[in-house]
């Protein structure tokens, strides 16, 4: 029933629903953005003197939407879309701007403060506050609920057992490395910094998102650089591509793959994770004194998840693709291969530590997420550490089992999660009207 349900509704569903909504949004708040550039620059730059910090909020969203999709995304929709699927990950990621863009301003307009003063939100607030507005008090908390219940279950299955098994499965296969080793290790260390609460998931984050991305782009400057005679063909060839109805459809699927849900989640339905209501959790609680200037930081999310590095990773490929490509689905052997025929064997081991980094960083951050959307619907310190407890022994499970029924839990959860956040979106489009006219008319 859920596989049907998944490949029947939700896979046409869900990718329409968000390029309609990421263009309406595009073309509602996203031009009067981008017609300021200075303005969104000066707004992003200005810190704060406590609490969360903007910059910090980002990088917790960061963890959670970079994943290890970046190594092994855009290798599926280059072989399943050729050269010119790179091009439509570069469109669809500006349609996903104005996405996370409006879901990170309503987050933060509509977050709570608790006793000591530190911020929470997240979709379901927004959505609990659109209907309540509308005299509908009784339909917002039951989608509200809705909301966070599945935001918990994906943050299991999606966020922690997935990452684990592509981690756990890398280290066998590079390092050889037992499974039940590498997921006692995981168990532990997720146990650890889940129970420091907010405060040492962002110190983990604050560590690995730097890492992570300074070394992957490191690694892939020293291939482009070693291959810069091949770089101009390899964007003749994805430009000159863009009108293959083939490239259109892998790189929308690609794009999704490589971005919202790592190394396939949703099958190429949700792109960048702007519009399922999931990285608003991370931007709610920095300390800003105007939700447009967390939403700067949300397009920014977008900008470097996807027109940065998965632009590195889809050159890198390309230059490279005529001793890559016989691996075809392999898309991990493939990512894997671009690297170690120019750089040596060694960078096979690097790309093994940015596995367990990527990876982990998502599992982090996810942990997050669920525990968040947990307090929403409970305030029992019983019922969270019981959830921390499940959390950590699913980052053990997950390098140890196939997770191939946990796709179709994964895939239903994200996907339902998306539609109600969408048209919650549409519903209060207004209010990130107004706030976006306020900020630049000041």
């Amino acid at each position: 029933m859920i596989e049907w349900i998944n490949a029947n509704l939700l896979c046409i569903g869900v990718p329409c629903a968000l390029v309609l909504t990421g263009l309406f949004f595009t073309l509602r708040t996203g031009l009067t953005c981008a017609a300021h550039p200075k303005r969104m620059l000066r707004g992003m730059l200005q810190g704060s003197e406590s609490g969360t910090s903007p910059l910090r909020a980002l990088t917790l969203a960061l963890a959670g939407t970079l994943g290890v999709g970046n190594l092994v995304g855009v290798a599926s929709a280059i072989w399943y879309g050729g050269a010119g699927a790179v091009f439509w990950m570069w469109v669809s990621a500006f349609v996903a701007m104005a996405l996370k863009y409006a879901e990170v301003v309503l987050a933060v307009s509509h977050r709570r403060t608790d006793a000591k003063g530190n911020y929470s939100g997240g979709a379901m607030y927004y959505i609990l506050d659109c209907f309540r507005s509308r005299g509908c008090a009784g339909l917002g908390k039951l989608l509200a609920a809705v909301f966070a219940a599945l935001c918990v279950l994906d943050g299991l299955s999606m966020g922690c057992v997935i990452q684990t098994n592509a981690i756990g499965g890398v280290f066998q296969g590079i390092c050889g490395i037992p499974p039940l080793l590498t997921g006692a290790l995981l168990c532990i260390a997720t146990l650890v910094i889940m129970l420091g609460g907010s405060a040492r998931i962002m110190k983990a984050t604050d560590f690995l998102v730097p890492l992570m991305t300074g070394g992957f782009a490191l690694l892939s400057i020293a291939v482009l650089v070693l291959r810069a005679p091949q770089i101009p063909s390899a964007l003749r060839s994805i430009l000159g591509a863009v009108t293959d109805l083939r490239a259109l459809l892998g790189g929308a699927g690609g794009f999704a793959v490589a971005r919202a849900l790592r190394y396939g989640t949703m099958r190429g339905l949700v792109s960048n994770e702007a519009g399922c209501g999931t990285a608003p959790i991370a931007h709610a609680c920095a300390n800003t004194d105007h939700p447009a200037k967390q939403g700067f930081w949300g397009i920014f999310e977008v900008f470097a998840d996807t027109l940065v590095l998965c632009s590195m990773t889809a050159l890198v490929i390309l230059v490279s693709y005529d001793k890559v490509m016989m691996y075809g689905d392999n898309s991990i052997m493939m990512t894997v291969r671009a690297y170690t025929c120019v750089l040596g064997d060694w960078s096979g081991y690097f790309l093994c530590a940015m596995v367990l980094f990527f990876g982990f960083a998502t599992v982090v951050c996810w942990g997050h997420y669920a525990l968040e959307a947990l307090s929403y619907l409970t305030e029992s310190r019983g019922v969270r550490a019981g959830f921390i407890c499940l959390f950590s022994l699913g980052a053990a499970v997950g390098t140890m089992t196939s997770p191939t029924a946990l796709w179709q839990v994964a895939d239903l959860a994200i996907g339902t999660m998306t539609l109600i956040n969408l048209a919650v979106l549409l519903l209060m489009q207004g209010e990130v009207r107004r706030w976006t006219v306020d900020y630049f008319s000041r």
